[in-house]
């Protein structure tokens, strides 16, 4: 898709299993940061796991239904964005985001995110883009308030995260709505 520069010091790139050492260090330094949210945060514990989670968005990109990017400010990877699902026959896609501490309130994510939009509609054709996030992610539901989306609601108790039954809330904007900005 796509390399870019998010701001001055920090730019969006493809992450691909061959920066498993580097994502597995990353994951290792956020791990506190992301984990409330981010049920992968549990699960990449070394390179190896690193890979293979890695390797699975590699061959959602290849099948085209998936990719995964991170970000980097000074260098260091600090997050990254992803399309979690991403359906090029029913045309809809879910967009996901995480951040580190140490690379929060600098808009990256946003503009991250925005590209991804961007990317979505104006180059894959893409007619509806999803956001889902925990209701209680403060951050991620002023993240989807920025982009624009719409809450359509929350579905109850959804999935299970550290043991408790969490409930999911769905954001969603269509292609004629981000044109319209």
């Amino acid at each position: 898709m796509f390399a870019s520069a998010l701001a001055e010091n920090a730019e969006i790139r493809p992450l691909e299993p061959w920066q498993a050492e580097e994502f597995a260090e990353h994951v290792a330094r956020v791990r506190a940061d992301i984990s409330p949210w981010i049920p992968w945060a549990a699960t990449i514990t070394d390179t190896a796991s690193a890979r293979e989670f890695l390797e699975l968005y590699a061959r959602r990109q290849a099948a085209d239904a998936g990719r995964m990017y991170g970000i980097w400010i000074d260098g260091v990877l600090q997050g990254g964005t992803v399309f979690r699902t991403f359906d090029p026959v029913m045309l809809n896609c879910e967009i996901g985001v995480w951040m580190g501490a140490a690379g929060r309130g600098r808009g990256l994510v946003t503009r991250a995110a925005r590209q991804m939009i961007d990317w979505a509609f104006g180059v894959r054709g893409m007619a509806r883009v999803e956001w889902h996030c925990d209701p209680e992610n403060e951050r991620s539901v002023a993240a989807a308030e920025r982009l624009g989306l719409t809450c359509e609601g929350t579905l109850r108790e959804a999935f299970v995260m550290n043991g408790e039954r969490r409930g999911v809330q769905i954001w969603s904007m269509l292609a004629d709505e981000w044109r319209a900005l």
